[in-house]
């Protein structure tokens, strides 16, 4: 080998070593930019799983709704505790399990983007994204209470209290239980004295915290926080003296049911935000829910029975209670829009995969 040949080795296994050294420099740098860059798809990702299957219950900003609890605290969280309640959903609530092998339609890969998502405690983005896919849920109707009843209210013995109380009822319980306490066919009466005497404020602070297993009474501890449920406590327990001044709550009139194209579309387009997730485009049913565009079910169910379905939910499964959640006018046009297919609906539900 000439001497010329050799120094052009030497300097080819320099640059090679060079090159080597550069690159181990570099990768550490490298490995960082990639885990980045693999972080930000998985929270984009995630983003969109979340508005998917996520938002007609937690909301658009992980706020939460009515009963069912906020994940602004996730980050906060144990990461495989948020991965084990999405995957295998929580008994005896109306968490449903999204995990794949649990019936559900999320891969473990899916999962774990939502989880890095609802981690990285972006809410403000994520309510982005979903007001940008057009899958904001509609806000929750509540009665306001006019200024000159808060008026009244303060005069009263422990009025402060009963004023909270009658915000937080308005805003949380009226749905079910009536403006006015008078009960429905979704709750009972909060608003008696045989009521009054038969619970202590001890048996009602225990109800708001447990709920009541086998009715459509949640647990109401991650939705509100303990002054709220003592202030919701003191007006029931007070309430007869809020009746005796003649204090009541304005009453959101029901709407007539329409039948028209503008509310089937309405109904349409709300079943699409908040019940394609789980009862399967158009309705024709998912490995969580079952299919609701179908002769069987359309015919066996009068109008009156759909709307207390959607209001009340279905107790012991996933179905949740959409009362406080949806107007009247809503639920009925979600009740039209099924009712529309009924004329083009098959026999009976479709098979699932």
């Amino acid at each position: 080998m000439t001497t010329q040949m050799r120094w052009l080795a030497l300097i080819g296994t320099l640059m090679i070593v060079a090159g080597l050294g550069l690159a181990l420099f570099n990768e550490p740098a490298r490995q960082v930019a990639a885990a980045a860059s693999l972080h930000m798809a998985m929270v984009a990702e995630g983003t969109d799983l979340y508005a998917q299957n996520c938002v007609a219950c937690h909301g658009a900003s992980g706020e939460g709704i009515a009963a069912y609890p906020p994940l602004t605290t996730a980050a906060a969280m144990d990461a495989q505790l948020i991965y084990n309640t999405i995957d295998r959903g929580r008994y005896n609530t109306a968490m449903a399990a999204f995990g794949v092998d649990e019936g559900g339609t999320l891969t473990a890969m899916q999962i774990d983007s939502l989880v890095v998502a609802l981690q990285a405690d972006t809410w403000d983005t994520v309510a982005a994204r979903v007001a940008e896919l057009g899958l904001t849920p509609p806000q929750i109707t509540v009665a306001e209470i006019p200024a000159e009843t808060f008026t009244l209210v303060a005069t009263m013995p422990n009025g402060a209290a009963l004023s909270a109380g009658l915000t937080v009822y308005a805003e949380n319980c009226a749905a079910c239980h009536g403006a006015n306490g008078e009960g429905s066919t979704l709750a009972p009466a909060l608003n008696t004295d045989e009521l009054r005497v038969r619970l202590s404020d001890a048996d009602i602070a225990r109800i708001i915290q447990e709920g009541v297993p086998g009715t459509l009474m949640a647990s109401w501890v991650a939705a509100l926080d303990p002054a709220e449920q003592q202030a919701v406590v003191a007006l029931i327990g007070g309430w007869g003296e809020l009746n005796a001044a003649g204090v009541t709550l304005p009453v959101i009139e029901a709407a007539p049911l329409d039948t028209s194209p503008q509310a089937i579309a309405n109904g349409q387009r709300l079943f699409g935000l908040l019940c394609t997730q789980c009862h399967g485009v158009d309705g024709y049913g998912s490995p969580i829910a079952p299919a609701l565009n179908n002769q069987t079910f359309l015919s066996e169910t009068p109008d009156a029975a759909i709307q207390q379905i959607i209001a009340g939910g279905v107790t012991g499964t996933s179905m949740p209670a959409w009362g406080g959640y949806l107007t009247d006018a809503d639920i009925a046009a979600i009740t039209v829009y099924l009712r529309s297919l009924q004329a083009t609906a098959p026999i009976i539900a479709p098979a699932q995969p």
